[in-house]
């Protein structure tokens, strides 16, 4: 599988982003797609998972950010509002073949390319 993401760019401090990642073949409704992110100097973190079983979001994003899926099932998004200047970071997108929401980097199988989000104040 193929993760293709897009949608980033340079936005103001409380604008809005959205993020999409396509894979290259139809998954499983019910495998868990995820989005991470890298700011300079730091590790990649969690930022929101989505599954079959519903959805999780690291407490950073909770409330401004929303993921969501696309109907064909192997697209996913990443509504991102009242952006911060922390959210300015490298941002993948991830497959894992288990039917929960996981937060656990170690689980996803499949790695998009990713996407810059620089958010000014």
């Amino acid at each position: 599988v193929q993760l293709q993401a897009s949608g980033g760019g340079l936005v103001q401090a409380g604008g809005s982003l959205r993020l999409s990642c396509a894979a290259s073949e139809r998954t499983s409704s019910t495998y868990a797609m995820g989005w991470f992110r890298q700011a300079p100097g730091k590790e990649r973190e969690f930022v929101a998972t989505i599954s079959g079983g519903g959805t999780s979001y690291a407490d950073s994003v909770k409330g401004r950010f929303t993921i969501s899926r696309g109907n064909a099932k192997n697209t996913i998004y990443l509504q991102m509002n009242s952006l911060k200047p922390e959210d300015t970071a490298v941002y993948y997108c991830a497959v894992a073949r288990v039917p929960v929401p996981t937060m656990r980097e170690y689980v996803y199988d499949y790695w998009g390319q990713e996407t810059l989000v620089t958010v000014s104040s």
